[in-house]
């Protein structure tokens, strides 16, 4: 579409949510960007989902048994956005409850090993993260299965993230270090890398599947986020090179 200026001259009519682009702009430059973009909404649903969690929470708290709608309302987030996130309140409840794991986690990763001497600190502290988290996923096997039980059951229309709040937030405090070290989308694929090799998904493969022990459970999943780790930085050490 074109719009008439003075003196008959033509000019390009752009819509105000228009992304301009340069055609002079490095093809990789224009990767990173949309993959930027796309971090950064995947970051406000996570944050949209948190908000209806820890709102949850302190109904709960208050003594209430809240609705879906109520926890929507009190949270100042829309009631259609809410339910995409949580379609029934036994789901909410049971992730609120989770959510008094919190506490737990922060205090392991806060004693883990600080960050100044580089990479061989940020392996401990995601060896703490993935010991401790897999611990609590034993200890809370039964409410964490029922969890899974109700996700799949739960058509998924779009990408907006259905569980995993914590889960993401506990491994990005373990890799912050890293951050300044990759890109946008190095360091987002690394997380959620991580993601996969911690949590209720993976014991129920190495439990249910494999047959493994809870310890052995445990060291496996930690040799998998060692391993994921490992090959990104050694991705980010070959790209410097070139």
């Amino acid at each position: 579409m074109t719009c008439v200026m003075g003196y008959g001259t033509r000019v390009p009519f752009l819509h105000p949510n228009a992304i301009v682009v340069n055609s002079r702009m490095p093809k990789k430059t224009l990767t990173q960007s949309a993959g930027a973009v796309a971090v950064g909404r995947s970051r406000q649903k996570l944050r949209t989902r948190r908000l209806l969690i820890e709102t949850a929470v302190q109904l709960i708290a208050a003594g209430g048994q809240p609705s879906v709608t109520e926890v929507a309302d009190a949270a100042g987030v829309s009631r259609r956005t809410a339910y995409r996130y949580f379609p029934t309140r036994e789901k909410l409840h049971a992730e609120a409850a989770l959510n008094g794991l919190r506490p737990v986690m922060d205090a392991a990763i806060a004693a883990a090993p600080p960050s100044a001497r580089g990479t061989a600190d940020v392996e401990s502290r995601v060896e703490v993260l993935v010991s401790n988290m897999q611990r609590l996923a034993i200890e809370n096997e039964t409410l964490l299965r029922t969890m899974i039980h109700q996700t799949v059951l739960k058509p998924r229309a779009d990408r907006e993230p259905s569980r995993g709040t914590r889960r993401l937030e506990w491994i990005e405090t373990a890799l912050g270090p890293l951050r300044p070290k990759l890109t946008a989308v190095a360091y987002e694929r690394l997380v959620n890398a991580v993601a996969l090799c911690t949590g209720i998904e993976a014991l129920l493969v190495l439990r249910d599947v494999c047959g493994l022990s809870a310890d052995e459970s445990v060291k496996v999943s930690q040799w998998m986020a060692r391993v994921v780790l490992q090959a990104s930085l050694s991705e980010r050490g070959t790209s410097r090179r070139k």
